[in-house]
């Protein structure tokens, strides 16, 4: 159980890592990698279950781990990518990490997986992330920082499922208040 103490712990310190892309929009304290893997696991399971043709579970688990090499090498915006072959950091990163578990070698074909991009499993979790980051930019734009809009345009160009552009679609039309304005008064 000490391999799952350890693992735990660093997933645990996904908390403290800062998505490092909003930095570029200007945005002072970003949501951080856990909070980001949060709402992509729901997205990620919400679509799926949509779709309908798929493996529910390993599309969320995909979502859920899609980010976790950042607990080690940290998130890295788009254009410090450009500089780095941070695709192979991401796998040596989680390969490590899974390694010290009895499940490594699942987790680790998984993340394989998402990296390749080529089963539906694997673009429906590739999306719920693109789609996380477009909620997120339509809250920071909410809160007054347009430089977000790049952050959706991105998203819309990149999304690669019918349902994905749907749900796309549907964040377009709303405001990020609509969850508590549209609620029943209450007397």
């Amino acid at each position: 159980m000490q391999d799952l103490v350890r693992f735990l712990f660093e997933v645990g310190h996904l908390k403290q890592v800062a998505r490092s892309g909003w930095w570029m929009a200007g945005i002072r304290q970003p949501e951080s990698v856990a909070e980001h893997s949060f709402r992509c696991a729901w997205i990620g399971y919400l679509l799926a279950r949509r779709d309908g043709r798929v493996d529910v579970s390993r599309v969320t688990l995909m979502c859920l781990m899609n980010d976790l090499h950042e607990a080690r090498i940290n998130d890295l915006h788009k254009l410090g990518q450009a500089y780095l072959d941070y695709g192979t950091a991401e796998t040596r990163a989680f390969r490590d990490q899974a390694g010290s578990l009895p499940e490594g070698e699942e987790l680790t074909a998984l993340h394989l997986e998402f990296q390749a991009g080529e089963t539906r499993e694997a673009q429906l979790a590739r999306d719920a992330d693109r789609l996380e980051c477009a909620f997120q930019a339509r809250e920071y734009l909410a809160a007054g920082c347009a430089a977000c809009e790049e952050w959706l345009t991105s998203a819309r160009e990149a999304l690669q499922t019918e349902v994905g552009r749907k749900l796309f679609a549907a964040l377009e039309a709303a405001e990020s208040t609509c969850w508590w304005r549209d609620l029943p008064r209450m007397p």
